[in-house]
């Protein structure tokens, strides 16, 4: 259910008092970060920014909100200067980052896949767990995801389907429903696809649940077994396997499934190291940014993790304390 303006401004309010009074000042750090970030963090980035931008005035937390892949490319291939970039899947800042552009990377949430509505879609007063998949494949029924290339939610949807096929036992399913998708409903943007789903242009969308939660979207909560927020299932997941472009121009890479999980760096040559790190300190505390996150539908890792105490080694001496090593 969507909360009324008066409730949001409240619960901004206190998160906004928990990370002020949580931080702990560590100098006066000012001039722009510059934050390329997924779209499925728009909402809980925009409330760290007004808490950082609270405690620390001189400071300017300028977003950019896009597909995580994308985000990596404005680096790689635009020659973009950011200070930090997070995204949807932990894996992008690896591939494409590391160890060129960055030499870290904080794990620090997860999230599942839903299958979001509305009160105006088709057949909404019917779609249920069990019959999403005959819905999805009415003639009458528009359903649509991000672009593989550019988001990770958008091969998340298709590895979803794969995986859907199997546990539904359901010979060729992923292939009649990408049948019945029209091309013009594959996004560059969440926030697009979002947008045209709430307008009604648009029956059914994957997304985060996260997101579902965050705009008051309908939403068809999966099995743990395809909705690739349970790392138990993990070796289920990697039955799915998505290509997509890789790091120079013709070259393609293959994804294996695995359950969700949120990465954030700070890049080497980051103009605002100082604020960047402030936002980080933010962001990673419990009482902090991943409270925030929480209360969003998004589960926050406490602590955060790293894969190696090489990693951890490298991490800003202050952000060290709030991470533990976790292959």
């Amino acid at each position: 259910m969507k909360q009324n303006s008066a409730l949001r401004f409240v619960k901004l309010f206190l998160f906004i008092i928990i990370i002020f009074f949580g931080a702990q000042a560590f100098g006066e750090p000012s001039g722009k970060v510059i934050i390329f970030h997924a779209g499925s963090l728009s909402v809980p980035f925009s409330h760290l920014e007004m808490a950082v931008e609270t405690k620390y005035p001189k400071l300017d937390i300028q977003r950019e909100a896009a597909g995580s892949r994308k985000c990596a490319r404005k680096i790689t291939d635009e020659k973009r200067t950011c200070d930090i970039m997070a995204s949807a899947d932990y894996k992008v800042i690896d591939n494409l980052l590391i160890p060129e552009y960055t030499d870290w990377n904080v794990r620090f949430a997860s999230n599942q896949l839903v299958l979001c509505y509305t009160g105006k879609s088709a057949y909404a007063k019917e779609i249920n767990a069990d019959n999403w998949d005959d819905i999805l494949l009415k003639k009458d029924v528009s359903w649509g995801h991000t672009d593989p290339n550019l988001d990770p939610c958008g091969y998340r949807a298709l590895m979803v389907l794969q995986l859907a096929e199997k546990h539904l036992n359901k010979s060729g399913l992923m292939d009649r429903l990408i049948a019945n998708r029209s091309a013009e409903n594959v996004f560059p943007k969440a926030s697009q696809m979002v947008s045209v789903l709430q307008s009604g242009k648009l029956d059914y969308c994957w997304e985060y649940l996260s997101v579902a939660v965050q705009h008051g979207l309908k939403y068809i909560v999966l099995p743990d077994e395809i909705n690739l927020g349970n790392y138990k299932f993990d070796d289920n997941y990697k039955q799915a396997v998505v290509k997509v472009v890789g790091k120079t121009p013709g070259s393609f890479i293959e994804l294996k499934g695995k359950s969700i999980t949120y990465g954030v760096t700070m890049l080497k040559d980051a103009p605002n190291k100082e604020g960047a790190i402030a936002f980080l300190d933010c962001l990673l505390k419990p009482v902090g940014g991943l409270r925030v996150l929480e209360s969003m539908g998004q589960p926050p890792f406490i602590p955060c993790r790293v894969p190696t105490t090489e990693m951890k080694s490298l991490l800003p001496a202050k952000l060290q304390e709030m991470v533990e090593i976790k292959p």
